[in-house]
């Protein structure tokens, strides 16, 4: 593509840049004070305001999803699955502006953009799907009583999303709630608003009621205390770091408040014995720089068997070195951005910490030019146990590798860590992915590829990598509460 054809396209991009506003109660709000500034990541350049939610907006919007539960509670489930599925085919229509958007505020590829937003759709589907399924049981009892177990909506939701899966997480929290009947107050990250906007605007066009779905922007802190603390609220669900999700839970623990914490992870790749490691280093290399390495599943120690260790290296560096990072709207681009200039910062504190203790920098390692947050995608070979990047989720093109004499030391040093998200392995012997299936300390296990689940399975981590799961059969779980009823069927 030509420099003056780039242009032009970047220029039709940014004119499809949502308006952000509030949601609340049916009615959008732009005047307020500017919380922050959307900035593009490969450029640099502003691409909106951000209006902060004041005390009297989060006060009626607590109203405003109160009140809607009620009213979407008693909607037939039949009826909350049209309203659904109608909002889904609007966003479906709407792709292209979602991806556009995501990729202007976050920086990822477009086609990975495009591909996050279609993905999360399922979820939409697959929970509404599921609420036509979520049936009560009688328990077989003796004469003149009755045992029903009814499974009723928990209530409004409070549900918070992080800024690199803008829609995808957006998606998990909003459909299942709906599904269930509660309505919700979604607090989306300020530095990528404009999936979460369209995502609403698909529901409001949709004739989804006043109140059952309302949006929120500002400080953080004061939004999530506010909610949290508030009687309205009966769940909080939360997805971002282990540091931000303890505190979240010890809020909602103090106000007697189940949550459903998705947390950092720091994902293991097990390289085993007999496998072609240059073959696998290939595929690790679009792995990690899937999203620019900025998801909680991506992988980051890699952790390989000393037979395929100088293959595995050789081929992971010589591919991540061929890779073209840029703007994510250029086709022949194959990695974006890190979003921000503080993760900038992280991947260099990483790398010079990994040089400092003796590791090897196979690729990488250095920002690229000085507009747009672009860092190399970076190995780092031979990396000390007690090195930063063996200890600190990069979250970032970055990641480090170790090698190790046998399936065993590999497994401890996989679960050394307190966290555990996600996790790979990369073996041809059955006997071995038994027993990696069996002793890993993670929530998702991904053997021979780095596919992660979709609506259909359930995602979520062990340990400090969090609390319930999302997706799957028991998808609805958190959203919805058992009651039992023991009726007397004898006159009174």
């Amino acid at each position: 593509m030509s420099t003056t054809s780039q242009q032009t396209a970047d220029s039709e991009a940014r004119r499809e840049y949502p308006r952000i506003g509030l949601y609340i109660d049916g009615e959008w709000i732009y005047d307020r004070q500017t919380a922050t500034e959307v900035r593009n990541p490969s450029t640099e350049e502003i691409l909106g305001p951000v209006p902060k939610a004041t005390p009297d907006d989060l006060a009626r919007a607590l109203k405003a999803a109160s009140r809607g539960f009620l009213a979407w509670r008693d909607t037939p489930p039949q009826q909350r699955v049209k309203v659904i599925q109608k909002a889904t085919a609007l966003m479906r229509e709407r792709l292209h502006s979602i991806a556009t958007a995501i990729t202007l505020e976050n920086g990822k590829l477009y086609s990975d953009a495009y591909a996050e937003a279609d993905r999360s759709l399922n979820f939409f589907e697959w929970n509404a799907a599921q609420s036509l399924r979520d049936y009560g049981l009688i328990v077989p009892g003796e004469a003149q009583m009755q045992k029903f177990i009814l499974r009723q909506p928990i209530g409004p939701v409070a549900a918070f999303t992080p800024w690199n899966v803008p829609i995808s997480s957006a998606a998990r929290k909003v459909s299942a709630a709906l599904s269930a009947g509660c309505s919700v107050i979604l607090k989306a990250a300020e530095e990528t608003p404009g999936a979460a906007c369209l995502v609403v605007k698909a529901f409001e066009d949709a004739g989804l009621p006043a109140g059952v779905l309302n949006l929120v922007f500002g400080n953080p802190a004061e939004i999530s205390s506010t909610l949290i603390a508030s009687p309205v609220i009966r769940l909080v669900t939360f997805t971002g770091s282990v540091q931000v999700g303890k505190h979240l839970t010890q809020q909602a623990a103090a106000a007697m408040k189940p949550v459903l914490m998705e947390l950092g992870g720091h994902a293991p790749v097990l390289v085993c014995e007999g496998v072609d490691g240059a073959a696998v280093g290939r595929l690790a290399a679009r792995g990690k720089t899937n999203a620019s390495g900025q998801i909680c599943a991506s992988p980051s120690r890699f952790i390989v068997h000393h037979s395929v260790y100088q293959d595995f290296v050789s081929a992971f560096a010589e591919t991540v070195n061929s890779v073209q990072v840029g703007d994510g709207f250029r086709k022949d681009v194959q990695m974006g951005p890190v979003a921000s200039a503080r993760r900038l910062a992280a991947m260099q504190s990483l790398v010079d910490d990994a040089r400092k203790r003796g590791a090897r920098i196979a690729a990488g390692g250095n920002r690229i030019g000085n507009i747009g947050y672009f860092f190399e995608p970076t190995v780092l070979a031979d990396v000390p146990f007690d090195a930063d990047a063996m200890t600190t989720e990069p979250f970032g093109p970055l990641c480090a590798c170790v090698s190790v004499n046998d399936l065993g030391e590999a497994i401890t040093l996989a679960n050394s860590l307190s966290v555990g998200l996600a996790a790979y392995a990369f073996t041809n012997s059955l006997q071995d992915a038994e027993r990696i299936s069996r002793e890993l300390d993670c929530g998702v296990l991904s053997i021979n590829h780095f596919g992660t689940p979709d609506a259909d399975t359930p995602f979520g981590g062990v340990k400090d990598s969090g609390v319930g799961r999302e997706g799957g059969p028991s998808t609805l779980d958190a959203y919805i509460v058992t009651k039992t009823v023991l009726q007397k069927t004898s006159r009174v």
